[in-house]
């Protein structure tokens, strides 16, 4: 019967010199990871209060093991100490040449290569060391391991390489091919030297891609950490349509022309806002490019969505206008406080202006980071006519006056109420400073008057009332108020009440002043909701006898 071949002995010196330069990796580095991993493989197994080491020996091509032990009288730790009387009894002191503190290294043969000197170690003081028995199993475990840590450390590695190359990348474009499809529409783009991930989520709707395709992405994240691929894209990111302008007009990679701001809804329409520092350059034009190549060839790029390039306005108003394009604007109402501006259309141009499903609107607030409202000219009349009735309920208060107010900005009462009596005296028709101040207590008066009269309305009703009626109630909030909380997403009373006071005038932009009284005022009616009602139902009660007497 033919002897069995004997399988080479690998030399781990030549496996870590290749690995080495295939990866990228130093080799000492790899070098220290293998003899932390055998050093901790030794520690599990042989015991973690041994004096271990472990040292790789380039020559033999293989990391070799060693346990320290110090020599002593008395034995107190057999793990780390050896008694010098052993030693002697076994007629080793001479051959180690050990003397009392000092500590003697003694060599572990755990490979199967080793195993004859294995066996005579331990045959000549394996009782000393304590580890004849765990050292067969040894072997097995440390190669293991080594191995297992010798690959982590070589992806670690590569993904440390992979990251110094491409952190610096992120916020640009890239451009990679489709290879593959994965579990949660996850779809993998080869780079060339490594793999991208472009997630579900992060795909522009109604596109659809190929394996082979070639693709160009925006670089969203480059994360060390991550589970998978470390380069993350985008399709679907606003930088996105940023970023492919700026490769297609030189005035905005010059600097020249200037991308104020992006509003996207990916696979169907884009507005971005530009200017320039120079007045001779047409920041609209040059985005459009010659007969709208440049910005065609964007369109084509984003697999035919629509994009609007709207001129940067340092007037909000006519940024505005133009943010709303294409639709006609006939006034424009400014709430700066509240950061809301009433945007006025001719009635047959009022779909366009909103958009389809509200989208022109939609990405023109978001654009110009205000909150529009976009009404027809037939409902701002309606509107003015309903403020200017409310208006006429405080003595004093002729037509003319009231629709001035509304002109010039007031829609409620409480805006007047709330407003300075130096800021009323500048209206046409109120005459000085005590006048407005007249006319501002006046208005307060009327709120508190048709407060009332709204709560014994709800007081003598059958039906509970709603959240709207409720808060209404408050003193302090009305409907400006009101809309301010609602948009906040403070659409209850409770909501109020369990908000602190800084939180609310943050969110809702009211002032620290009149937050923190919205809230006060809304505790108490809370707490006294109950009382304030029965006392305005027998108040009505009251009224009622008397006008029947």
């Amino acid at each position: 019967m033919p002897a069995k071949a004997k399988i080479p002995e690998v030399n781990l010196d030549q496996v870590l010199e290749e690995v080495a330069k295939e990866k990228g990796v130093e080799k000492q580095s790899l070098v220290e990871t293998i003899e932390a991993a055998i050093l901790k493989a030794a520690q599990n197994t042989f015991g973690l209060n041994r004096e271990l080491e472990a040292r790789y020996n380039p020559e033999k091509g293989h990391v070799e093991l060693f346990q320290f032990m110090t020599v002593v009288e008395d034995v107190t730790d057999p793990e780390r100490e050896i008694a010098m009387g052993e030693l002697q009894r076994l007629n080793l002191q001479v051959e180690l040449q050990a003397e009392i503190g000092e500590a003697l290294g003694f060599q572990i043969f755990w490979r199967e290569e080793e195993k004859a000197q294995a066996e005579k170690q331990d045959a000549q003081f394996g009782d000393l060391l304590g580890i004849r028995q765990v050292r067969k199993t040894f072997g097995r475990i440390a190669a293991q391991t080594a191995k297992q840590v010798l690959l982590q450390r070589v992806r670690d590695a590569e993904r440390d390489i992979i990251y110094n190359e491409y952190k610096s990348k992120k916020g640009e474009l890239i451009r990679g091919i489709i290879r593959r499809f994965e579990r949660g529409n996850n779809i993998v783009v080869d780079l060339g030297k490594t793999e991208a991930i472009l997630s579900g989520r992060e795909q522009t709707p109604r596109e659809s891609y190929r394996p082979g395709e070639r693709i160009v992405a925006y670089v969203k994240e480059v994360d060390r950490e991550a589970r998978g691929p470390i380069v993350v894209l985008s399709r679907s990111d606003p930088r996105l349509v940023e970023k492919l302008f700026e490769a297609e007009v030189p005035e905005i990679y010059e600097g020249i022309v200037r991308i104020v701001a992006v509003a996207r809804e990916a696979g169907s329409r884009s507005k971005i806002a530009v200017t320039s520092r120079d007045a001779d350059v047409d920041p609209v034009g040059a985005c459009v490019g010659m007969k709208g190549s440049r910005v065609q060839a964007v369109v084509q790029e984003l697999r035919g969505e629509k994009i609007d390039i709207v001129p940067y306005d340092r007037d909000p108003a006519r940024y505005v206008i133009a943010a709303i394009q294409p639709a006609e604007v006939h006034k424009v109402i400014v709430d700066e406080t509240g950061g809301r501006m009433e945007i006025v259309v001719p009635d047959e141009k009022l779909s366009l202006a909103i958009g389809r499903k509200g989208q022109n609107v939609r990405l023109a607030s978001q654009l110009t980071d205000w909150k529009l409202d976009v009404i027809s000219e037939t409902k701002f009349r309606k509107m003015e006519e309903e403020a200017v009735e409310q208006m006429r309920a405080v003595p004093g208060l002729v037509d003319d006056l009231a629709r001035n107010l509304y002109r010039v900005g007031f829609r409620a009462l409480e805006e007047i109420a709330e407003a300075s009596a130096e800021e009323l005296a500048g209206i046409e028709g109120i005459g000085d400073v005590a006048a407005g101040e007249q006319l501002r207590d006046a208005a307060s008066s009327t709120m508190d008057r048709l407060r009332d009269e709204q709560i014994r309305a709800i007081a003598t009703r059958a039906e509970a009332p709603t959240e709207r009626e409720r808060m209404l109630c408050v003193s302090g909030i009305g409907h400006r108020t009101l809309t301010l909380l609602e948009d906040a997403g403070y659409r209850t009373l409770s909501a109020i009440t369990r908000e602190d006071a800084d939180r609310l005038a943050i969110r809702t932009g009211l002032g620290m002043k009149k937050a923190a009284n919205v809230k006060k005022n809304a505790e108490d009616f809370a707490a006294r909701e109950r009382e304030i009602l029965a006392a305005a139902r027998a108040q009505a009660k009251a009224g009622s006898a008397d006008a029947t007497a």
